[in-house]
């Protein structure tokens, strides 16, 4: 529960009288935490006054219509009984001083026969309740939730949750009929895709058109509308009840409806909130309230006229100007997103502290590390964790006057990144310590854990030093601003000159890494030519290999063509004749290149033609050879 709703329940139970905090939150969230219109709803006849109210001159009542009237007064507050006589009796005796309280009627206490299912349910509720009221009434009694009622029966048709019952022009019995209905949004979902829907998280981006900023929130599909606006509203201190929004589904009727029935796009969807306006004054919003008597009358008359006429009292100093009495804390409780924190943090140290202070990085304390501590050497920084704690008596001093010193803010600015976390809550002490622990380990969360709480708030410096980050040195609270400073100039020396040398010593290393890139590089030419020529080669034998095997080929198919000539022509040869027929036998003798001899036995008469053929299926072609007698000598191939 945020401080503001605290407030507002403490003021609420002490006007109301209610001393059940269960039943006083209940009626404040059934007004969605308006003050007014809770305390209307359940004081129908007692007036009661709060601090912030208090006029010693001037007595105001409120008039809302539908619902009783609640008077604020100097004087001691008059709560009229159920006696109408008692009640006249006061009204005709006022003290002197004061002016009389109206006294509304006696509200009606209305019965509702509910019909549900096979069953028949009474209710008996004051007119002055609302709608709302009537709906929590019938889940106590059906266990049908709120959101899921459809009520049919009525005279005249509510407008909303918050309509009272008065309005609906109800008689004394009314009769009710109940059914079951799925949330507005959800009519077109099935069972197992809502399921589905449930179990997802969204991501809302949410504009806040009061400030300027955007804000990414992530939701699971459980949270209902109510829950974001609630949540915006610790972002932003906008009430709900102020929030204008601008990016919900048509079918959003109800703030109780989950986000995995709303209808919302998946996984993110844009919306955008503002600020209503401030109501106009309204004149029969505020009434002076006269005695009956004829002589007060008079009297109060000439009091009246004295009051000035610049003196102007709107109905919102009843509602939108009560101020709450305890500022909110710089991180609320329980925060789960460090990020949201921080931002929450810088936000609220600026409304409380004013706008000197300084620069607080907004993000998680793994990513200010990584934003001060593990940048490059020219670009490094140190780290300042400042840890604030509201219960500390440093506190206040510490942060309007040494974080506010101009010199420790330039210091501070040109050296540092500070991160800022609010120890006051357990909880988020104890999330800091988790985050401390995982990215400096254990003994330096324990540095932490030792710290006294009355000698917060305290700065944590944290510096790079032989690739290794750590805690520098720990900066106390009761300090004065000469001793911060000497702290803080002292830990921006010893990191200068630490810079210097880790700066040297990038130098020395890049130089090494050039060194090095310049002979790979030299190495990856030299491997790249070694390759090219090696390329090359194998082109040029493949190249070679492939004329081989055309000649080759070439040569098969020559010799084939050859082959088949010789075979041609050697069927075409007559045989050979034999020694019987006689002296008609002519022997030819022939001597090759070799030096080797060829005889065959021809007939006188055989054509010359037959001895080239001849030789031609022995091996010598006569494009290649030629034949050449002996006596006389000339070329024969040629006379063929």
């Amino acid at each position: 529960m945020s401080e503001n709703r605290e407030v507002i329940l403490a003021d609420f139970q002490a006007c109301s009288g209610i001393d059940d905090v269960g039943e006083a939150i209940m009626h404040l969230e059934s007004n969605n935490w308006d003050l007014l219109m809770a305390l209307n709803a359940v004081m129908n006849h007692d007036s009661q006054q709060l601090p912030s109210e208090i006029n010693p001159d001037v007595e105001m009542v409120e008039v809302v219509e539908g619902v009783p009237t609640v008077t604020f007064s100097s004087s001691d507050t008059t709560s009229p009984t159920k006696d109408s006589t008692a009640s006249k009796e006061k009204s005709e005796n006022p003290k002197p001083g004061t002016s009389h309280i109206e006294v509304s009627e006696v509200p009606k206490i209305l019965t509702f026969y509910v019909h549900y299912l096979n069953a028949v349910y009474k209710i008996n509720l004051s007119e002055l309740c609302t709608l709302r009221d009537l709906k929590y009434a019938i889940f106590e009694k059906t266990k049908v939730g709120p959101c899921e009622q459809e009520i049919n029966g009525w005279k005249k048709a509510p407008l909303g949750n918050s309509s009272l019952l008065k309005s609906l022009e109800l008689v004394q019995d009314n009769t009710l009929f109940i059914t079951s209905k799925v949330k507005t949004g959800d009519s077109c979902l099935e069972a197992s895709y809502l399921s589905d829907r449930l179990t997802r998280t969204y991501i809302l981006n949410v504009r806040d058109d009061v400030h300027g900023k955007t804000y990414n929130l992530k939701y699971p599909g459980t949270h209902t509308i109510l829950d974001v606006k609630t949540g915006v509203y610790t972002l932003t201190d906008v009430p709900v009840r102020n929030q204008k929004w601008k990016g919900w589904p048509n079918s959003v009727k109800d703030d109780e409806i989950t986000l995995a029935q709303s209808g919302i796009a998946f996984p993110e969807h844009d919306l955008s909130v503002s600020q209503t306006l401030v109501k106009e004054k309204k004149d029969e919003d505020l009434v002076i309230v006269e005695s009956d008597s004829s002589a007060d009358e008079a009297e109060d008359a000439e009091e009246f006229e004295d009051v000035p006429e610049s003196f102007i009292i709107e109905d919102d100093i009843f509602i939108d100007n009560i101020l709450p009495t305890k500022f909110q804390r710089l991180i609320p409780e329980n925060v789960e997103d460090e990020t949201m924190g921080t931002l929450h943090f810088s936000e609220q140290f600026e409304k409380r502290y004013g706008l000197i202070h300084p620069e607080f990085f907004t993000g998680t304390f793994d990513e200010a590390i990584r934003e001060s501590c593990l940048k490059s050497p020219k670009e490094r920084k140190l780290l300042a964790v400042y840890l604030h704690h509201d219960n500390s008596v440093l506190t206040n001093v510490f942060c309007t006057q040494l974080l506010g010193c101009e010199t420790i803010l330039q210091l501070l600015s040109a050296n540092f990144v500070v991160w800022g976390w609010d120890f006051t809550y357990e909880s988020n002490k104890q999330k800091f310590l988790s985050s401390f622990t995982q990215s400096l380990g254990i003994v330096g969360s324990e540095a932490v854990r030792n710290i006294d709480v009355d000698t917060l708030p305290v700065f944590i410096i944290l510096m790079r030093s032989r690739s290794t980050t750590e805690i520098f040195t720990i900066v106390h609270g009761n300090v004065g601003v000469n001793e911060l400073l000497t702290n803080l100039i002292h830990a921006v020396d010893i990191f200068q000159e630490q810079k210097r040398v880790d700066v040297e010593a990038e130098k020395e290393r890049q130089a090494r890494e050039k060194v090095k890139q310049e002979q790979d590089q030299a190495y990856q030419e030299s491997l790249a030519a070694d390759r090219a020529k090696e390329e090359a080669k194998q082109i040029q034998q493949q190249l070679e290999q492939k004329k081989k095997e055309q000649a080759e080929n070439t040569r098969l198919v020559e010799e084939a063509k050859k082959e088949a000539h010789r075979q041609a022509v050697q069927l075409s040869l007559p045989p050979e004749p034999d020694e019987e027929s006689g002296n008609h036998i002519l022997k030819v003798k022939i001597r090759l290149p070799g030096g080797k001899f060829l005889e065959r036995k021809f007939r006188p008469d055989t054509p010359l033609q037959i001895l080239l053929n001849f030789l031609i299926v022995e091996g010598y072609p006569t494009d290649e050879y030629k034949v050449i007698s002996s006596w006389p000598r000339r070329d024969v191939s040629k006379s063929s």
